[in-house]
């Protein structure tokens, strides 16, 4: 889950619903004439609908979006009122095909229908492919695939596996590092979520991000000193362990952080840090991995192969699935020792299959290239809108994961977390849906992650939104 969700009113009451041709009826039966789940007494009304949501739901982390949300395909979603809105997420950071693809459709329909579900020792065809297959996609040594469900459940893994190798149990994390809601996962988080709910994990530290806009170890010329601010964390975490140093966990760019991209070599010396201390290096590309970033892997740019490396989000293209990869020989050791990572849905056969499906797509339509050549014209575009407004502090990230950070004054970086919230909500008005990081020290920072599908027009349609949007409320300060 995002560390930020889009601002929304507290109580939202969209307008009644227009009914389509292929919605499901007021009696809930549906087009195709199969039955749906009846709806509850006034579930036509949208008022209605905001009131059961108030009434019953849990909310998780900010408002939600005061849309009704009936379906998705491709870039966009469609809501119960009848309004189209450019997905600039694609979804959770997921869905990399889009939403609903054919052929992640197909798949599903298949697969369900003959081999959803099993025991959790028991083995299909759809996981060892998988197995097989991301081994292929990967450098050696990076042999043996664990198949979960979600990011937070991989790094859990991951973080379990390197403990029981090294024998440590401190782990090492970015500040402003996001890593997922279970017990491990969150006690290497820092971005957000950590206070009140009592003690960490023993044995946490973060280090300060390598953040070229905002450095805090400067050369004489001002630029980033990455090495300095290295050696410096290092120190310090020397100074705190107890000698239990056990893994490194990182993102190549972090995401919920603000699209924050370490520079070239900074992973190379970090990786020597972890040798130097007896430490796995574990990446977590659960939103850089499979093409985004115009390579199969982030890690490809550094010329490094992690001890561990952690997938989600995209390898299911929208659904929970999610891997640990790491070598024969941690497997082999964490195995000797017992290791114990038994879940429901571990090896599911239903989500695997769809992770094999969403290999093909992106080997067969060659996406990690067009990522690419979307994320120049991307990135031309945002660079553009730089120029017209005063208020776009900084333009960064790779591929088809981008970040614009939003400021109210250029030479001071000074901050203003209203004016990120105003261009969000205008955004969402004029049908376009943008994610917003704002954390402590940074201004608005818009995460851009178009599905790997997305066509030149409508990255187009979302960047003249984004460009209406910001000139507005510019013109408001």
């Amino acid at each position: 889950m995002a560390a930020s969700t889009t601002p929304a009113p507290s109580t939202p009451t969209p307008s009644t619903p227009t009914p389509r041709a292929d919605a499901p009826s007021a009696s809930g039966q549906a087009a195709s004439g199969q039955a749906a789940p009846a709806p509850s007494a006034g579930a036509s009304s949208g008022d209605a609908f905001w009131a059961d949501a108030e009434r019953h739901l849990v909310r998780y982390g900010g408002e939600f979006t005061p849309e009704i949300i009936e379906r998705a395909a491709g870039s966009f979603v469609f809501t119960a009122g009848g309004r189209r809105i450019l997905d600039f997420t694609s979804g959770q950071m997921s869905a990399i095909l889009g939403h609903s693809h054919p052929r992640i459709v197909e798949t599903v329909q298949r697969q369900i229908a003959g081999l959803d579900h099993l025991y959790s020792g028991m083995l299909s065809r759809p996981v060892v492919d998988l197995a097989r297959r991301l081994a292929g996609t990967l450098p050696a040594p990076l042999d043996k695939t664990l198949l979960l469900t979600t990011g937070a459940e991989s790094n859990e893994a991951a973080l379990r596996m390197a403990k029981l190798v090294t024998g440590g149990h401190e782990v090492v994390s970015f500040a402003r590092s996001w890593h997922g809601m279970t017990q491990a996962a969150a006690s290497a988080t820092y971005s957000a979520g950590r206070k009140g709910y009592g003690p960490a994990v023993p044995g946490n530290f973060a280090i300060p991000v390598p953040h070229a806009y905002r450095p805090d170890f400067t050369t004489p010329d001002g630029a980033l000193d990455w090495r300095r601010q290295l050696d410096f964390a290092f120190e310090l975490i020397d100074a705190q362990s107890t000698g239990s140093l056990a893994a490194c966990l990182v993102e190549p760019i972090l995401s919920s952080g603000g699209i924050i991209e370490p520079p070239p070599g900074y992973f190379a010396a970090l990786q020597a840090k972890c040798r130097e201390r007896g430490m796995l290096l574990i990446l977590d590309e659960a939103q850089t991995g499979l093409c985004r970033t115009g390579t199969w892997y982030a890690f490809e740019r550094d010329g490094v192969v992690p001890d561990i490396l952690t997938l989600s989000k995209t390898l299911g293209a929208g659904l929970p699935l999610a891997a640990v990869v790491t070598s024969a020989e941690i497997e082999a050791e964490a195995h000797a020792r017992g290791f114990l990572f038994f879940t429901t849905h571990v090896a599911d056969p239903l989500v695997a299959a769809v992770g094999n499906t969403v290999l093909d797509v992106l080997a067969e339509e060659r996406l990690d290239a067009r990522a690419q050549s979307l994320g120049a014209f991307l990135r031309e575009g945002l660079e553009e809108i730089a120029g017209r407004h005063a208020v776009v502090g900084d333009i960064r990230g790779r591929g088809l994961l981008a970040g614009l950070e939003l400021v109210t004054d250029r030479a001071t970086k000074q901050t203003s977390d209203a004016l990120g919230a105003q261009v969000t909500r205008r955004c969402l008005e004029l049908g376009l849906h943008m994610n917003i990081v704002q954390l402590p020290g940074m201004g608005g920072v818009f995460r851009i992650a178009p599905p790997l599908t997305a066509t030149r027009e409508e990255l187009s349609l979302g960047l003249a939104v984004l460009d209406q949007a910001i000139g507005e409320a510019a013109a408001g300060l």
